[in-house]
């Protein structure tokens, strides 16, 4: 079995979406996790380190701290980095890369003290420094006190390993996952995203209803170093059995290239079988038989768009059809403009906090249940 030490673990998200994240991670088990800026953070072994990058949905990074003391010198760092015990956390024969954060430090070179520790990994544990290297040693010196941490996951967590085809200014898996989570979607109702572009809330909503873990499908930092344990991990990814619905989840858009990619990433996250796609303007938009449900959406906003009177007609032609077609539905609208989501007229609609999403800051609008 893998070193059952306690680290803290920290799952990063973007700012303003912390509070979903902890509720994500209590559901999933980690009761003890609290908020802090950025993310979420709790105690946990190696095998929680495994577990949290394999099913969280909604972090982008698992960090996992690993240790530090105090330096007020070059010579102080250099001492200590060598003594610090990587051959528990590292491979000799793994490449490594350091990334180095100073602040309020008597040791205020990043660059300084980046090539000391480079130096202390490779003299003492015999490692190569790489800057391609998937392994990432995180270094942060605040206030004199040096805090080593490994990234865990590798490339971001969004990635989750069946999208291939993507389209313009695509809504990060992870995000998706977290603004599902904000309207209230626990997998038991259908969603719809009638400009679903490459079908990323279709599939994270399909995902959830099947219980299907989001990095079944994918490898990660952590298997490259030297706690790993590979036996029991296979065992973490197999043994969720995939949950039976009896529910569909739509999406359209009226560009033909998004829904030959929606089909594709679908079938091959192996939920083809519970989706449905298809080529659509907003204003022939039809609801689907079967129980109400979530419609979300995360429609152009003025950045991508230069004529706003464009947006405004395509905003007001989603309300009004929604208003028509979707008794029952509650709507989910992200966009960078408050003003846009009031064009779609729908009732009582509530916004939540600015979140940073493609150099923009966008809001969730909600709606609903419409009448």
């Amino acid at each position: 079995m893998a070193d059952q030490n306690q680290f803290t673990l920290f799952l990063a998200c973007p700012p303003g979406l912390e509070g979903i994240l902890c509720a994500e991670v209590h559901h999933l088990g980690w009761t003890q996790a609290e908020v802090i800026p950025g993310g979420v953070e709790f105690k946990g072994g190696w095998p929680d380190v495994w577990r949290t990058n394999l099913e969280v949905r909604g972090a982008t990074r698992v960090l996992v701290r690993i240790g530090g003391f105090m330096a007020f010198h070059p010579a102080q760092l250099d001492k200590r980095s060598r003594k610090f015990p990587w051959s528990e956390f590292l491979r000799s024969d793994v490449p490594v890369r350091v990334d180095v954060v100073s602040k309020k430090s008597k040791i205020y070179h990043a660059g300084a003290a980046k090539q000391r520790i480079e130096r202390a990994i490779k003299e003492e544990l015999g490692a190569e420094i790489s800057a391609e290297a998937d392994v990432v040693v995180k270094v942060r010196i605040e206030d004199n006190r040096v805090t080593f941490s490994l990234d865990t996951s590798g490339e971001s967590l969004h990635k989750r390993g069946h999208k291939e085809a993507v389209g313009k200014a695509p809504m990060r898996e992870t995000l998706a996952a977290l603004f599902l989570r904000s309207c209230g979607y626990d997998g038991s109702q259908p969603v719809l995203d009638p400009m679903c572009g490459s079908g990323t809330f279709v599939i994270e909503a399909a995902e959830i209803a099947l219980g299907l873990q989001p990095g079944r499908k994918r490898a990660f930092g952590f298997e490259k170093l030297a706690s790993f344990d590979a036996e029991t991990f296979e065992q973490m990814r197999s043994d969720v059995p995939r949950q039976e619905t009896s529910l569909k989840f739509y999406g359209s858009d009226r560009n033909a290239g998004a829904i030959e990619m929606s089909r594709a990433n679908a079938f091959r996250a192996g939920i083809d079988y519970v989706s449905e796609f298809s080529q659509s303007a907003v204003g022939d938009l039809k609801r689907p038989e079967g129980p109400p449900g979530l419609v979300i959406v995360n429609p152009p906003y003025g950045a991508r768009i230069g004529n706003k009177k464009l947006l405004f007609a395509l905003h007001g032609a989603l309300g009004q059809r929604l208003k028509e077609e979707f008794s029952g539905w509650r709507v989910g609208i992200i966009t960078s403009d408050a003003s846009l989501a009031r064009a779609t007229g729908l009732p009582g609609m509530r916004n939540g906090a600015p979140i940073p999403h493609g150099g923009l800051k966008v809001r969730l609008f909600e709606a609903g249940p419409l009448k």
